[in-house]
This record gives structure tokens, C-alpha cells and sequence, in this order.
């Protein structure tokens, strides 16, 4: 029987925690085959051999640990999840095909018919169809509400009530939802809070250190940000990917190609450096939004108008990356606004290297009626922007001159 050589030890130092978290991104995770490359390996393959039957039994009874098949798990992905976990904090991480693919396999994998989902009424359009359109073909139960308001938790809570879905900042309207009181609220009620942490990025809000149970990422945006591929990821305590996350990734199959999670991995190593960059610009366009005729409204978490700010400042270590605003004459306004810009594209997705805007109302908030976006806080005038890498002084020029077409 043939022996493979041994791949060299993963980067496990002896408190990973202890380290900045600038570190765990470049070198959490690691696994270095034989050849002791420096970038990680790319394992594109679909399935693994054995040097005989016996080692293959073992391996399918979960007895010998390895590989079996890359629709379970992949030497790439496995890295790209540990590196997400040591940066998170968080026992356990699990890769999948997109962000939605994430959201979805996060809720669905510990919910039975009969059960009651309570969640934030803010929400990305895609995650409200989940819960509105989805979940009750399968007799699960959702109830929407004022994310903000805490006695609307209380109230809305169930004797089967089994889960509380939030996201904060909310897209597209960057409300903020006082994690840590809504955990104590679900957890009070024996149900667990699942947050969408996209907006605010691993590095600027922390949600298992507020009490959040289960944290659900796009890595499409910030971690790879450069518009390259899709991806997501469910971080969780092992206990939870044991009892009902592993099992339903398994036999359903949202799993991520390993290309992508290499792409993942290689966007990781620069997370810190592009979010300080991209905050850094999106405090002072925010700054330079709220002085343009024509804008109504800004509104950024990192800026004192902004209605939660006490919050922002006590749950999350800055403004973030996104900056939305309202301009004057509804979705007209908006319109002639986006197509007077000269730098910054029009584009739905977010946390990418170039700026991008989009117009919610007729995007990704589209399906909604307007007295749904209206309770929202989702105005025809209102624009959604990504801040990128470009110099602050070159994109607020642009946002100049596309506030004279207002």
C-alpha cells in the first residue's frame, strides 16, 4: 500500500484569537501540500481516492477524516472556511454557492413545518421572498416587524417560535437593529437569532459577541470585492453544523466551486486594508453628500444625524462602506442623478473595489408595492451607494456634478 507524504501543518498557532485580525487574513487556515507552496493550493477536483476499500469505508462512516466528495467538502474550501471562522470567532464556518444560497441553507436547515420564523421587516428583497413566498409552501410560519422597535420582538414571539432573522445595517436603508437586545429577547424565548452581517463586514461589527447564534455572509461583496465571483458562508458553533447545518448541505448541494473559494481566500488577505480604505472615503462623500443641492437626506451610520448613532457607535467599530441618500423629484431625480455620473456605475451589487449606485425602487426592492417599500423606508428618491477604492476627492467631484442634473 502506498503512503502519500504528509501535507505540512495548517497555521494553528496556539491562541489564533490572539492575533490581529489583520493576521488570521492573511494566514488563518493555511494548508500547504507537499510542494510547500506559498499561496494555497487550488484543489480542483470533484472526489478523492483510496489506497483500498477499507480506508474508503472508513472514511464515508466518518471514522478516518479526509475528503469524500468536493459537494461535502474540499481541502480549497475547508481552508477558505477556517480562515472565515478564526476571523469571525466563531467554532465552525460552512462555504456555499452564493450569499442567498447561504441565507436559505441557514434557515431551512433547522426548520420543520409548524414552525415560526420572526424577522426584521428590513430586509434585502431576495431574503424577504424566503420568508414571505418560500418558507409557508413548507407550513413554516413568518412574522414581519419593526426591527427597531424591541417591544415588537417581544410581542411577536410564539410558543413556536423557533427563529429571529435580522440584518444591520439594513439594505438599502442603513437602519440599524440593537443586536445584543434582540438576542437576549430570542434567546429568553428559546429561539435562535440568525444575522446577515454583510453590510457591516466581519471586521466592523461582531455579531456572536452580541449574543447572535448563526451569521450568514454574500462573500460575493466585501470578501472577494473585486466583482469576480459569487459566494457565502454560515458561521456557527460546531453543535449547530453537527445537529443540522452539515447533513442539509450535504444531501441539497449548495456548495461553493473551489475556484471560487480560492478567489475567497485570496480576497481575504486584503479585506482589512480595502474596508479602512473604502470607510475612510464613505465618511467623507457622506460628508460631502449632505452639502449638493438637491440631496434631501443622508444617511451613514458614521455621521452624527444619523437616527441610531448612539447605537452605530456601541455596536459597530465604524460608518461602514455603503452610503445612501434621497434626491429631490422621486425616481426622476434619481435617475437623472445616476446617469449624470461619469465615474461611479450603476450597478446592483456592493463592498466592490469600484463604486457602485443603484436605485432600490426599481432594483432590488422592484417586487415590492410601494406602500410595502414606503413602510421600508424605501423612497423613489432614494440611491444606494457602494463606496470604492478611488480617491474620496474624485468620487465626491462626480457626486458634484451629478447633482447638477438635479
Amino acid at each position: 500500500m502506498s503512503v502519500a507524504p504528509k501535507p505540512t501543518p495548517r497555521f494553528v498557532p496556539r491562541d489564533p484569537l490572539t492575533l490581529h485580525p489583520e493576521t488570521r487574513l492573511v494566514h488563518g487556515g493555511t494548508t500547504r501540500s507537499p510542494f510547500g507552496e506559498t499561496s494555497e493550493a487550488l484543489f480542483l477536483t470533484q472526489g478523492f481516492v483510496y489506497d483500498d476499500a477499507e480506508s474508503c469505508e472508513a472514511r464515508f462512516k466518518g471514522e478516518d477524516p479526509g475528503f469524500v466528495y468536493s459537494r461535502y467538502s474540499n481541502p480549497t474550501t475547508a481552508m477558505f472556511e477556517e480562515r472565515m471562522a478564526l476571523l469571525e470567532g466563531a467554532e465552525a464556518a460552512r462555504a456555499t454557492a452564493s450569499g442567498m444560497a447561504a441565507v436559505n441553507a441557514a434557515l431551512l436547515c433547522q426548520l420543520s413545518a409548524g414552525d415560526h420564523v420572526l424577522a426584521a421587516r428590513a430586509l434585502f428583497g431576495s431574503c424577504r421572498w424566503i420568508l414571505e413566498d418560500f418558507l409557508p409552501r413548507f407550513g413554516v410560519e413568518t412574522t414581519l416587524i419593526d426591527g427597531g422597535d424591541l417591544d415588537a420582538w417581544k410581542a411577536g414571539v410564539k410558543p413556536n417560535t423557533k427563529i429571529f432573522f435580522l440584518e444591520s445595517p439594513t439594505n438599502p436603508t442603513l437602519d440599524l437593529i440593537d443586536i445584543a437586545a434582540v438576542a437576549e429577547i430570542a434567546h429568553a424565548a428559546g429561539a435562535k437569532l440568525v444575522v446577515d452581517n454583510v453590510f457591516a463586514t466581519p471586521l466592523l461589527q461582531h455579531p456572536f459577541e452580541l449574543g447572535a447564534d448563526v451569521v450568514v455572509y454574500s462573500t460575493t461583496k466585501h470578501v472577494d470585492g473585486q466583482g469576480r465571483c459569487l459566494g457565502g458562508v454560515i458561521l456557527a458553533s460546531k453543535q449547530f453544523v453537527t445537529d443540522h447545518l452539515q447533513t442539509y448541505l450535504r444531501q441539497t448541494g449548495p456548495s461553493i466551486s473551489p475556484f471560487n473559494a480560492w478567489i475567497m481566500l485570496k480576497g481575504l488577505e486584503t479585506l482589512a486594508l480595502r474596508v479602512e480604505r473604502m470607510q475612510a472615503s464613505a465618511d467623507k462623500v457622506a460628508d460631502a453628500l449632505a452639502s449638493l443641492p438637491g440631496v434631501e437626506k443622508v444617511i451613514y451610520p458614521g455621521r452624527a444625524d444619523h437616527p441610531q448613532a448612539e447605537l452605530a457607535k456601541r455596536q459597530m467599530k465604524g460608518g461602514g462602506t455603503l452610503v445612501t441618500f434621497v434626491v429631490k423629484d422621486g425616481k426622476e431625480g434619481a435617475f437623472r442623478f445616476a446617469n449624470a455620473l461619469r465615474l461611479i456605475r450603476i450597478s446592483n451589487n456592493l463592498g466592490d473595489a469600484k463604486s457602485l449606485i443603484t436605485h432600490p425602487a426599481t432594483t432590488t426592492h422592484q417586487r415590492f408595492t410601494p406602500e410595502t417599500r414606503a413602510e421600508m423606508g424605501i423612497s423613489d428618491g432614494l440611491l444606494r451607494l457602494s463606496v470604492g477604492l478611488e480617491h474620496a476627492d474624485d468620487l465626491i467631484a462626480d457626486l458634484a456634478g451629478a447633482a447638477e442634473a438635479l
